[in-house]
This record gives structure tokens, sequence and C-alpha cells, in this order.
């Protein structure tokens, strides 16, 4: 018979442990589940390359996985037994390793039981453990390097805090709306700052950073509320799906995961397949957050036409990542984080024949390259595909060919298609605004009033210029470092 949800949480380690399978139990994380009278199994992809292989005994009670857990049962197994439950396990024929596994414990069964009756009630209870470990000594699969005995502890304690922390931000979203927008707290900073201190002892670091930017928001421009509004509602959003992981699409859950906070190994990115691809450096853009300044490199693939986004961070005197210079090409394997997210490391770069920069230049260099021009109505259908994927996305990059032109107080990029507003509120902090009007003035100067090829930064405010690509190079513009908190690379 199916198991109850009872039978399940009397069977798991701790209420933490069912509390890290709730995320795992969506059967688009799993390859080829299936179950029959006496045992479940399945392969979960995680964000490693290889699945774990799990099954589970429901007839006799044991457990088997090839993830790194010495838990049991695992949180794999127990998500396994919560889509049973569910009826979301399809009835299917065991493959050979189930089966065998299945065999072993059937053998260790009838052997404790002769022991027990030849009186060595020792050995009896010895044998009779239900342990992932007895099951798998004799499997032609290697077992798992041993791992930290107090991982999976602190792993489940980090996805308790962190979904009281969810719960507690929805409370607060609740508390502002009733208030409404006019209410005077909204204008002290530490209204905002104690709801982002609260957050990241919750381990939601990312939407600490964004209550921190929307403090920002409060006052800024004549339409604030709309722009106060639009960002309490994505946090809602953020805040609901990120308490209802299980019920998302698997690409979908690893989105919000990584967008409320939670961190990805950088050993468990790179083990993942490679997106393999010449890469145009298509732009840069430094960004002060908290006390930290951050790097983003916009890259986007010769042939796949993706676009990907690098990181780096620098706190006080430290160095930001200079090996990737815009208007280059770099032919290297991209590691993507999990879901459809933008964000990737580089891997492996491979070697590129040395080319001139452009025409005329007495020096081989690194192989230029530039994004191809769009028309503005191309560039729009480009970044809504994805926020449609994504809608909490705050930056995502595109490439347009357009005239720098002025309506009113507002410059805009423009052509006939439509045009792009670009970013001049009040949004950001002094230094950001005037390296903003530094770009406008850059790219008055280089296009002299005609169309060229942008890449540009979209924000919900407007776009920010990052690099201007001419026929014969391309001009980095987007903001830079401040200079006096970086150090020198």
């Amino acid at each position: 018979m199916v198991w109850s949800v009872e039978q399940i949480e009397a069977v798991a380690p701790s209420s933490a442990a069912i509390t890290a399978a709730q995320p795992l139990a969506a059967p688009a994380r799993w390859r080829n589940p299936g179950c029959d009278d006496r045992v479940l199994w399945g392969s979960f992809q995680g964000s490693g390359a290889e699945p774990y292989d799990t099954a589970v005994d429901h007839v006799g009670v044991g457990f088997r996985c090839t993830c790194p857990s010495r838990r049991t049962p695992c949180k794999h197994a127990l998500a396994l037994l919560l889509m049973w439950s569910r009826d979301q396990v399809p009835t299917a024929i065991p493959g050979e390793r189930v089966e065998a596994w299945i065999r072993r414990r059937a053998t260790n069964a009838d052997r404790a039981a002769t022991e027990a009756t030849d009186g060595d009630d020792t050995s009896a209870a010895t044998s009779d453990l239900p342990t992932a470990s007895t099951a798998d000594e004799s499997d032609d699969v290697p077992p798992p390097p041993p791992p930290d005995p107090d991982r999976d502890a602190a792993r489940d304690e980090r996805v308790e805090r962190m979904m009281a922390g969810l719960t507690e931000l929805d409370r607060w979203l609740d508390d502002r709306i009733r208030t409404g927008l006019a209410d005077p707290a909204l204008a002290r900073y530490g209204t905002w700052d104690d709801l982002a201190a609260r957050l990241v002892d919750a381990q939601a670091g990312s939407l600490a950073n964004r209550i921190r930017r929307l403090a920002g928001l409060v006052g800024a421009s004549p339409t604030w509320h709309d722009d106060v509004l639009a960002e309490l509602g994505l946090l809602h959003l953020l805040s609901q799906a990120g308490r209802r992981l299980g019920a998302l699409p698997s690409s979908l859950a690893d989105a919000v995961a990584t967008t409320v906070g939670w961190q990805v190994r950088k050993a468990d990115v790179l083990g993942g397949v490679p997106d393999t691809d010449h890469w145009v450096v298509a732009g840069r853009s430094d960004q002060r957050e908290d006390r930290i300044e951050v790097r983003r490199h916009w890259l986007r693939g010769e042939t796949s036409g993706r676009w990907a986004l690098v990181l780096s961070f620098a706190a006080y005197q430290q160095s930001l990542d200079e090996s990737l210079e815009v208007g280059t090409v770099v032919h290297a394997d991209l590691h993507r984080y999990p879901g459809p997210a933008l964000r990737a490391l580089v891997g492996t770069r491979h070697a590129d024949p040395e080319a001139k920069l452009f025409p005329g230049d007495p020096e081989p260099g690194p192989r230029a390259g530039r994004p191809p021009g769009q028309p503005v109505e191309a560039a729009t259908d480009e970044i809504g595909r994805m926020l449609v994927a994504e809608p909490w996305l705050d930056r995502v990059p595109t490439s347009v060919t357009a005239s720098i032109v002025r309506r009113g107080d507002a410059w805009l990029l423009g052509d006939d298609t439509g045009t792009l507003p670009i970013l001049s509120e009040p949004t950001t902090s002094p230094r950001r605004s005037r390296a903003e009007s530094d770009a406008v003035t850059m790219l008055l100067a280089l296009s002299a009033g005609r169309p060229v090829d942008l890449t540009v930064e979209w924000t919900p405010h407007g776009v920010v210029p990052l690099a201007v690509h001419l026929d014969h190079r391309s001009i980095d513009i987007g903001p830079r470092a401040d200079a006096s908190f970086v150090g020198a690379s």
C-alpha cells in the first residue's frame, strides 16, 4: 500500500529533512522514476553532471542513494516517497541494479532470520539494519567518498531558516500594503535596513540586496510610488514562489532558488555540461552594492546567439576581473548556473589564433568581435523573451542599431521602429549618475548623431549604454568602479 505523509515523516531523520525534500519532490526533476509492489526508484538530476540513483524498499523499509549523504533516509529518498504518496510515480519494471539490490536485501533478511533462530541475536540485529551502506557493499557502482557528517544538517537548517525568512518577508509586505506607500516609515532607511538584515540572517542575501536597492527608490523621482509598488510586487512573487519550489517546473524552481539567495557551489556549476562557443565580450558594467563592487561582463555566443553573464566582486582595495576585454572574442567553455539563468562561470579557455584588432594595427592581439546590431523593435522583443523566463530580472543585455536623440529633457535611442529611454532618473548614487552622463557624452561624440551599433543594459527605468561598436573597434563606455575603492589590477 502507498505510504501516507505521516509514515514518511516517521522514517525521516528530522523535520528539517522533510523540509529539504519538499522542493525535490517534483517529477520534472527526476529521470525514469518507477515503482512496483516492493520498491521505488528514480534518478534525481541535481546541479552536478551525474544524477543520483535512488531506490526505496517500501516493504522491507530500506533506502539506497548514490548521493554523498550518510543520513538514512536521505532527502532524495524522502522526495521519492513524497511523490509516491501523491501518485506521481508510475508503475514500471525495475532495472537490473534495482533488482540486484532487492535480491541482496532478501538474502540478508533470510540470513538474519536464520542466525536469529540459531540464537545469534547480535549478528542478526547487525545484518538486518536497513542502511544504504549495507545495501551498496557489493554494488557495481563505486561508493561516493565520505562527506562531512555535518553537511546535511547544516543544509537542512539553512532551508528552514530561508523558509522562515520568506514567510516573514511576506508578512512585512502585507503590512506595507495595508499601511500604504504614504507611510512616513518608508522614508527612514532603518525600515528597509532592518528587514535586509533579517533576510541576511535567513540566508536570503539576494533578496536583502533587492531590499537595499528598493530603499533608494523612495522619493527619488516623481513616479517613485509606481516604482516601489512594482518592486514590492516582485518581492511578493519571489517569496511565494520560494515557498513552493516543489510545485514548480525544474528549471523555474532552480531559477527561483538562486534568485532568492540559495548559494550554488562553483564546483557543482563547473561540473555541469559546458556551453562551448566563441564568446563576444559585448559590454561591461560596474555597480556598488552595499560594501561590494560588482562587475558584470555580458557575453554573446557567435554561434548560439545566447547571452551570458559573468560576475566578479571586489571588497575594499580588492581587484575586479580585467581578463575580459570589451570587443574581443573568447573561445571558451561557459558553465551556466541552474535554471534559465544568464549567469555563468568561465571554464576552459581554448587557444585562439592571434589576429589584429583592426586594419593597420602593427601588433597582433586578441581577436576582435561585435554582437550583431538590430532594430529597436527586435531588441525589445529580445528583452521581453528573457523577462518571460525570469520576470524578476532587473538587468538584461541587448544589442541595437540606433541614433541618440533628445525629446524634452530625456535622451533616447531610436530608429524607425521605436525608442528606448536612456536611464537618467536619480535612482542610483550621484557617482553612478555622473557615470551615465559621461556615457551620453561619449555616445554623442562617437556617433556624431548617426546610427551606431550599441550594447545596452536594460533596467526598469531605462537603458544604460555599455559599448559602442564602430567599424574598427569597440569602445567601452559602461559605468566604472570607483578607483579609490577597488585596488589596481
